[in-house]
């Protein structure tokens, strides 16, 4: 009973972040939006987008996720949690919100720690080393808002949540040892370059970079989205999604230690790890989680490819052609959100699409 209450406040609270998130980031890129000029919340949204989109989206998302997995009615505090950090980093509460996200990531170590000891495989391990990173960033964030010290460990939750899920899709297939402890080689790169970057961040970013490039190549050569491309209909699409991603990874990995270096690719750094990559890995698994996770039926089809190259065509306009004018960077942004709020109309369609099939049959 309790949990139905709380999936409309949880709609709700992801929803606000998502939008929040959005609309920070579309200003930091330039735009002027007409839209919410004079609201009180764009302002604290421009300056949190990180923390909005990773913690309160992101995070959010995830949590309810691994909530619904281990049934355990307490672990639903962590989405509540982001959802309410969300709200308060939105009121100017900065103190309060990352103690919030903080919160929300220590009860999420307990639920990971529950998922190790009913299930103790490499993915689980490496889904609870995920959580740590997520608390480590909180953290940070809390003991000093406005350090970038944050952002690897952040990036670090989402990666390391990425890897760990693939890592289970593959665990069937043969692999020699030595690859197996090349991946694990990258998460020991990855988890070392971001506490390196928090005291030497020159050598610590070309570390995190040099991690993130190493684990591009490994899920390009070792996913199973090598095989499943060759498939059609949603298997398909998955797959599209995934080594696409892997590709926009590996271009984040050598952009986030050329800016280490001292190269003006920040943008490019952040959004095609934060866009490329992990929006990526959202559209390809949503059709298959979000089922499970809501209990709702999607009608699958062409149109999720609809919003997937607009991302990627419009990233490519950002990152590329705003090395060459900002005017570019602006109008790949927009796009950027424009392909976001596409996929959310297309898994909306796509359940409206299997109620009426349903109906007819």
């Amino acid at each position: 009973m309790a949990a139905r209450l709380a999936v409309p406040v949880l709609i709700v609270l992801v929803a606000s972040a998502l939008v929040s998130g959005i609309s920070g980031g579309l200003v930091r890129a330039g735009l002027v939006l007409d839209l919410f000029s004079g609201e009180g919340w764009l302002g604290p949204a421009v300056v949190w987008h990180a923390a909005l989109m990773i913690g309160g989206f992101l995070g959010t998302v995830i949590s309810i996720e691994r909530a619904v997995a281990v049934r355990l009615p307490w672990a639903f505090v962590t989405p509540l949690a982001t959802g309410a950090a969300t709200l308060s980093l939105l009121a100017g509460a900065t103190g309060a919100g990352f103690a919030l996200l903080l919160l929300a990531s220590a009860v999420f170590i307990g639920v990971n720690v529950i998922i190790v000891q009913r299930q103790h495989a490499a993915h689980t391990v490496l889904l609870l080393v995920s959580a740590v990173a997520w608390a480590v960033g909180n953290a940070l964030a809390l003991a000093a808002p406005g350090e970038v010290a944050s952002l690897p460990w952040w990036f670090a939750f989402l990666v390391l949540t990425i890897a760990a899920e693939r890592l289970e899709m593959t665990r069937l297939m043969r692999r020699t040892r030595a690859v197996n402890l090349a991946f694990h080689g990258c998460v020991g790169a990855l988890l070392a370059g971001a506490a390196l970057s928090i005291v030497a961040p020159r050598g610590g970013g070309v570390l995190y970079g040099a991690a993130l490039a190493l684990f591009a190549c490994w899920l390009l050569r070792y996913d199973i989205a090598r095989r499943t491309v060759h498939t059609e209909g949603l298997s398909r699409f998955m797959a599209v999604c995934l080594l696409s991603g892997h590709a926009w990874l590996l271009v984040a990995g050598l952009a986030w230690a050329a800016t280490a270096l001292g190269q003006p690719l920040r943008d490019t750094a952040l959004h095609a790890l934060g866009l490329g990559f992990v929006i990526s890995m959202v559209m390809g698994h949503a059709p298959v989680i979000l089922p499970a996770v809501a209990r709702v039926r999607l009608r699958y089809g062409w149109p999720f490819y609809v919003p997937l190259a607009i991302l990627h065509g419009t990233l490519l306009l950002r990152l590329g052609g705003g090395l060459i004018s900002d005017d570019w960077r602006r109008l790949g942004a927009a796009g950027n959100a424009v392909a976001i709020a596409w996929f959310a109309l297309t898994v909306i369609g796509s359940i409206i699409a299997a109620r009426r099939h349903g109906h007819r049959r």
